[in-house]
């Protein structure tokens, strides 16, 4: 069934059913909840014991890779408290952003999901309000050469689309570090799974299917030796070969709903719920 699209009279303005992440001055987070307000600095780097460190490149970030599985989601129900953390209470998420953007906890189910700012329509891009979740450095989320899976629920309206709406990330495609993405491309509504690998190249599987529909999709992307595959509600929709022993590992924390606060970031507007990452 559709979810009714929210708005400001039934989300928005009613403490009783939504909670506000707001963010204030640039680059630090600000969470409001009945009236408390609590201040966090950036984040810090980490590199936790099941970290291991490859042979470092010259110009590259010595960064480790997972030495065991790892398995993480997000389900955002624990109401407002920072910071937002896994279901094992690790991996915590805040909120970031730039000109006024918040980050609101709406009902989901029997749950809560995370509402992003509305598709901005001001004249210059470097005006719109953005905020994402992001986390600390954590070199045992980076698969190096593992099977990988992650992934995350997404409802977004042809009104949320844009030339580029990131869901779930870690790392960038360019610059050397590597990555592996999930996101909501165009204004045509594709999702696509990207990964890049510390060599370069550039791998996205994406169908040509909107799943900006009103309605609530599960995105997977799986990761497998040979090939990068994208699952929409558990169907397999696209696909596309990778080269073998791609490796996967950068200095980035995790990002949810957008690249980083600053211009430019592929701002994500629409609800983001049970954001999931497996390392095999």
């Amino acid at each position: 069934m559709p979810v009714p699209r929210r708005s400001s009279g039934d989300l928005g303005g009613n403490p009783d059913n939504s909670h506000m992440f707001s963010i204030g001055r640039r680059f630090t987070p600000l969470f409001l909840a009945v009236g408390l307000v609590l201040a966090q600095h950036g984040p810090t780097a980490i590199r936790p014991a099941s970290a291991q460190v490859p042979a470092a490149d010259h110009d590259r970030p010595r960064v480790g890779v997972a030495t065991a599985p790892v398995s993480i989601r997000y389900t955002f129900d624990s109401g407002p408290r920072l910071p937002i953390t896994d279901l094992d209470g690790g991996h915590p998420l805040r909120p970031l952003g730039e000109n006024g953007g918040k980050l609101r906890l709406v009902p989901q189910g029997t749950g809560l999901a995370v509402a992003y700012p509305d598709r901005c329509t001001r004249a210059r891009e470097a005006d719109c309000p953005r905020a994402i979740l992001q986390g600390l450095r954590d070199d045992s989320l980076n698969p190096g050469t593992r099977p990988l899976v992650y992934g995350a629920s997404v409802l977004m309206t042809r009104s949320d689309l844009a030339d580029g709406a990131n869901v779930f990330q870690k790392g960038y495609s360019v610059g050397g570090g590597s990555q592996f993405k999930l996101q909501v491309d165009h204004r045509l509504g594709h999702p696509s799974c990207v990964v890049v690998g510390r060599l370069g190249g550039i791998f996205r599987a994406e169908p040509s299917l909107n799943v900006a529909d009103g309605r609530w999709h599960v995105l997977a992307c799986v990761r497998s030796a040979d090939r990068l595959t994208l699952r929409v509600d558990g169907e397999e929709k696209a696909w596309v070969r990778l080269p073998p022993r791609l490796m996967i590992a950068n200095a980035e924390p995790l990002r949810v709903g957008g690249k980083g606060p600053a211009r430019g970031n592929d701002q994500f507007a629409g609800l983001i719920d049970n954001v999931f990452l497996r390392i095999e």
